[in-house]
């Protein structure tokens, strides 16, 4: 499958750079017969646009989308969906000057390599977080679909910014959704995110970055989903959610905790609920997956990203064209940490892999005509 493309009966193809003329998402495979429209798109993207707070790059872009084909008369025809984003506020003058001195931890040196010195190193061309708005743009017609239709609800939240983490153990499903916008950082604990927001700036202020921990939480999602071996819903959402600049770790359930349990201690013990004779499990270390198919438990993931590559203060570096060590200093505009944006994109990721894998299943008709007014 070309590498530019995530998904295979519902699909999303992503295209553009960071400072090309626009950005934009096709999306194919979505049932014919969806209202939609760019009010049912925006208010994702306003979520992950830049320039929203002091701990984000001050990059002013509206990220206006705009719905170019595969709508008609307000629904779905079931052709391909093409969604673009132009870009208005794209400076390019500071990546001219480190064009031969590639950043450390960034992709700007082994993608000379691997295109011949041809790749667009503006703003980071094809590696930029900003292309993680063509996830959002085909992410938001994933999401409408699966809650209209399976009332399957995915919420994405900050759990962790440097050493400050939040335990959301418990905190609700209903509270975590409310309260996860709440503030700049995107974390359910208003107190923890004053802390985590005071350790972003100190990190800025001293010319450098923080990493952090997604969690994604998914509730309403029928068993069954996934194929073994290669097709697990596990490998399908680490595919994509790696996909996601600056992912470094997928881990899901008690993950990497539970390698240290015992088996008694880490097994989920099923049970029967009284009030809807449904089969559950008392605990959900398992993160709602059993062999690579979910289970009926709800989803759980975490997701680790690395501290921002870009940051201001002197680093060492090679000059490619003269073959010499130098000093870089990176100018521009760029996030001191890039969680407090990733919510929104993490949830598209999910949203896209697991209404894929609905239709695979035949739980989403080709069709959606109980929507249509006519």
């Amino acid at each position: 499958m070309p590498a530019n493309i995530l998904g295979e009966r519902f699909s999303i193809t992503s295209f553009g750079e960071s400072h090309g003329k626009c950005i934009g998402t096709i999306v194919d495979g979505c049932p014919a017969g969806l209202k939609l429209d760019e009010s049912d798109i925006q208010p994702l993207l306003n979520l992950r646009r830049p320039g929203q707070s002091v701990i984000t790059t001050q990059r002013k872009e509206t990220d206006q989308v705009s719905i170019l084909s595969g709508v008609f008369r307000g629904y779905t025809t079931g052709a391909p969906i093409c969604l673009i984003i132009w870009n208005t506020d794209s400076d390019s003058r500071s990546y001219d000057e480190i064009k031969n001195t590639p950043r450390p931890g960034h992709s700007d040196y082994p993608a000379y390599l691997k295109y011949g010195g041809f790749a667009d190193y503006r703003g980071s061309g094809r590696f930029s977080g900003r292309l993680t708005a063509t996830l959002v743009m085909g992410g938001a017609v994933a999401l409408k679909i699966l809650s209209k239709y399976l009332n399957i609800e995915i919420i994405s939240y900050t759990q962790a910014i440097g050493n400050i983490i939040c335990n959301t153990d418990n905190i609700s499903f209903d509270e975590l959704s409310r309260k996860r916008y709440s503030n700049d950082v995107r974390c359910p604990d208003h107190e923890i995110a004053i802390k985590m927001k005071e350790d972003i700036l100190v990190a800025r202020k001293a010319g450098d970055s923080l990493g952090g921990i997604i969690e994604c939480t998914t509730k309403g999602i029928p068993p069954g989903l996934g194929e073994p071996i290669f097709e697990s819903i596990e490998s399908e959402l680490s595919k994509g959610l790696f996909s996601i600049p600056a992912v470094k770790g997928v881990e899901f359930g008690s993950g990497f905790i539970g390698s240290s349990l015992k088996g008694s201690q880490n097994n989920d013990i099923f049970y029967i609920e009284k009030s809807s004779g449904k089969i559950l499990t008392l605990t959900n270390n398992s993160g709602g997956i059993l062999g690579g198919i979910t289970n009926g438990m709800p989803l759980k993931i975490r997701i680790a990203f690395k501290p921002a590559a870009s940051i201001s203060m002197s680093q060492k570096t090679v000059n490619i064209e003269k073959g010499v060590e130098t000093d870089l200093h990176v100018k521009g505009r760029h996030d001191p940490c890039v969680v407090p944006r990733a919510p929104p994109v993490v949830d598209s990721i999910v949203g896209i892999v697991l209404l894929d894998h609905c239709i695979k299943c035949n739980l989403i008709p080709p069709v959606l005509k109980e929507l249509h007014s006519n």
